[in-house]
């Protein structure tokens, strides 16, 4: 199995979490955004949408990061990215995609380079238009988990939801964002990053990461 991707892409971080949650192997091939190799003939003949992550598995080549977790769900289902039960997986789905579709799509290194060029919006325009962005939906699912009166994960342990909103929060506090105006959110960050298989999926450790330590880089 091997994982395509970008080490600061919070797409390709959130499956890094999935696969560490499911115990899954799986080697890391480093694509380099900011020198467009997503971009490049040799990928793109792979994956028409240009993007990361893709998941390499048998020769096979999947891409869109909601699709392949939910695959990686119905192939490897133990341990579950889902809990049991009809409402608990509506609330996951629910407040994991509000995360992924409404976050994801504007914040993006290509929406964030149009900003600037060729509009010519200063970087301290657009990292005010990047936290307004943030707060839209960071705010109602406060709010959500607020009244779902949730403790260190949203169910009993982390899974489809957790995977997703920790990678958009590393990226929040890059763009100084206060995530900690959010308790819940920064409770569940935190009980997450505590665990080994969030730590092992973090951006600081993986072997593209320019500012890692040899010696802390880990290829899983």
């Amino acid at each position: 199995m091997k994982l395509h991707g970008y080490y600061r892409s919070s797409t390709t971080y959130r499956l890094r979490i999935a696969l560490e949650l499911k115990g899954l192997a799986y080697t890391v091939v480093p694509v380099n955004l900011l020198e467009q190799a997503h971009k490049a003939l040799d990928f793109t003949a792979r994956n028409p949408f240009g993007s990361v992550p893709v998941l390499e598995v048998d020769g096979r080549w999947r891409a869109q990061s909601l699709a392949i977790l939910e695959w990686l769900e119905e192939e490897w289902p133990q341990p579950p990215l889902l809990p049991a039960g009809g409402e608990a997986r509506f609330v996951t789905r629910e407040l994991a995609y509000a995360i992924a579709t409404e976050l994801h799509a504007p914040l993006n290194l290509p929406v964030l380079r149009y900003l600037k060029e060729p509009l010519g919006h200063a970087q301290d325009e657009i990292d005010t238009y990047y936290r307004h962005v943030l707060a839209r939906t960071l705010t109602p699912v406060e709010q959500r988990l607020e009244r779902l009166d949730t403790g260190d994960f949203l169910h009993d342990a982390p899974g489809l939801f957790e995977a997703v909103l920790v990678p958009q929060l590393y990226n929040a506090r890059r763009f100084a964002y206060p995530v900690d105006d959010h308790p819940r959110l920064a409770r569940i960050e935190a009980a997450c990053l505590d665990l080994p298989a969030f730590r092992r999926a973090h951006p600081d450790v993986q072997p593209d990461n320019p500012a890692a330590p040899s010696s802390e880089k880990t290829t899983p």
